[in-house]
């Protein structure tokens, strides 16, 4: 067991405990609603973004398929990680895809958010191109021109510098997994905090050991002439590897169904759209995050809602003690009202 690692991970666990209970006290897990459901489009809000996370969002735009739901997205400006759940359930966002680690964890500190469709999820089929897998894990040949896979990593002295968005998402999940697998002790990893785009600069600097990276920018890491040595597919997770859900606040759903329903058809028909014009949705993905890309993630295609493909994520939270057993499930952490108000709709 990693107890730095473990004593991070409840730390954070706890913090959000506390804001989450703070926000309640306060009265600020969902402002006033005073949106139209009858005027026009029906606002939905979420912040802006220029990271891997923007394809169906910038698609769904692009194509009308928001305006044929009847939903207009309003984008609220840029959200640092930590702060985007605080943000929903302020009523400040309403919605947004995360892992379901970021969600439990949210959940198990007492947030009222649910997912309600799916978002990335990890190719299986062996026909469709490696660049859509969730994640590649690169080095810098020449910093380590010896480590040509993950299992090499264990002749690393020391620690292994690995870079990561924030905690309790797909890199520190996967990596763990991998280091597992291949029997390197995770408390040799030591996590470095930032940004896919600063991850490739940094592993080239040689700040890093290890960057951990997403589709948009497999293109810039080959360009900076770092190294692949893994990919999502090699945790052995299957589609799970790359799933996230659409999380709404509760009392949202349970206010706006149809309007929550709308929103999930119009963002599925742009992952939809996006899986199968590769070359044109990259462009898109491209024009938004203001980097050149080759590839983007790959997406559920379908209404409905697995929430089986949590259940890896959810376990290792809890043996990891991060979260209570039992306290967030598979069965809570997503519903299924929405889903069948779409029944028979695409």
């Amino acid at each position: 067991m990693n107890e730095k690692r473990t004593q991070k991970m409840l730390i954070t666990a706890v913090a959000l405990l506390v804001s989450t209970a703070l926000l309640i006290f306060l009265g600020g897990c969902g402002k006033p609603e005073t949106r139209s459901v009858d005027k026009g489009p029906f606002a939905i809000k979420t912040w802006s973004a220029k990271d891997c996370s923007v394809t169906p969002w910038v698609v769904a735009e692009k194509r009308g398929f928001f305006a044929e739901e009847g939903i207009r997205i309003v984008y609220t400006g840029e959200t640092q990680p930590a702060l985007q759940i605080p943000s929903i359930l302020r009523g400040d966002n309403d919605v947004r895809s995360f892992h379901p680690n970021t969600i439990a964890v949210a959940k198990a500190g007492g947030a009222k958010i649910t997912g309600v469709a799916e978002g990335d999820i990890e190719p299986i089929d062996s026909r469709i191109d490696v660049k859509f897998r969730h994640m590649w894990w690169f080095v810098n040949p020449a910093k380590h021109p010896s480590i040509r896979n993950f299992a090499d990593l264990k002749s690393i002295p020391g620690k292994i510098r690995v870079s990561v968005i924030t905690n309790n998402i797909c890199a520190d999940f996967e990596t763990n997994l991998l280091a597992d697998k291949y029997g390197i002790p995770r408390n040799k990893i030591e996590w470095v905090s930032m940004p896919d785009v600063q991850a490739i600069q940094a592993l080239k600097m040689g700040l890093l050991d290890i960057s951990v990276v997403h589709p948009p920018y497999y293109k810039g890491m080959a360009e900076a002439g770092a190294r692949k040595i893994a990919d999502s597919r090699e945790t052995g997770l299957g589609a799970a590897s790359g799933i996230t859900y659409y999380i709404f606040r509760d009392d949202f759903i349970q206010k706006y169904p149809d309007k929550v329903a709308a929103f999930t058809r119009a963002i599925v028909k742009g992952q939809r759209w996006a899986n199968n014009n590769p070359v044109e949705a990259a462009k898109l993905t491209e024009q938004a995050i203001g980097v050149p890309v080759n590839g983007y993630h790959y997406y559920s295609e379908s209404l409905k809602v697995d929430e089986k493909l949590a259940s890896r994520w959810i376990n290792d939270l809890e043996e990891n003690r991060v979260i209570p057993r039992g306290r967030v499930t598979t069965a809570n952490l997503v519903t299924h009202e929405v889903e069948r108000i779409n029944v028979g709709k695409k």
